[in-house]
């Protein structure tokens, strides 16, 4: 038990340091790939609605806190799309090359366009739509590129973890 969770946890403190260290060389106007959204995702789809929206909210409150955004954001939005992908998890092949990338394309739009309702309810005022034209398209494009190698991660993980 301990040592699943030390292994996730080393997991989840490399992602968030090739995140913020690495992948910003490659960031579009300042726009990069969420790859805890991407990890939320595809555990989802592993584990089901419940760990994965568990997975969601840790993940999400573990960027939060480092990041110092407005805080519950990521968390709240995060715990919803692993809700989202593991309702579907019994009903999808999970060996499926396309279930990741389809799958990050979707949760990153709701991801977006929860965060982008948010933002309005608290009386920012934007043009939705250049917002998601400067925004959003290089995110999807971002979150599909690295969709299937977090996957494989993921998976791989949870198969050495797993209970014999």
């Amino acid at each position: 038990m301990y040592k699943n969770f030390l292994i996730w946890l080393m997991f989840a403190l490399a992602v968030y340091v090739v995140q913020s260290s690495f992948l910003p060389l490659i960031h579009y106007n300042g726009i990069g790939p969420d790859l805890f959204l991407l990890i939320t995702g595809s555990f989802a789809f592993q584990k089901g609605s419940r760990m994965g929206s568990f997975m969601g909210f840790v993940l999400g409150l573990f960027q939060d806190l480092a990041t110092g955004t407005f805080f519950g954001f990521n968390t709240f939005s995060k715990l919803l799309a692993g809700y989202g992908c593991g309702i579907f998890s019994s009903r999808v092949i999970r060996d499926n090359f396309m279930l990741p990338i389809s799958a990050s394309v979707v949760s990153t739009s709701v991801c977006y366009f929860i965060l982008m309702i948010i933002m309005l309810m608290m009386g920012y005022r934007f043009n939705p739509l250049v917002h998601m034209t400067m925004n959003l398209i290089p995110l999807l494009c971002y979150n599909a590129v690295f969709a299937w190698p977090i996957h494989y991660m993921v998976r791989r993980i949870i198969e050495k973890t797993a209970d014999k």
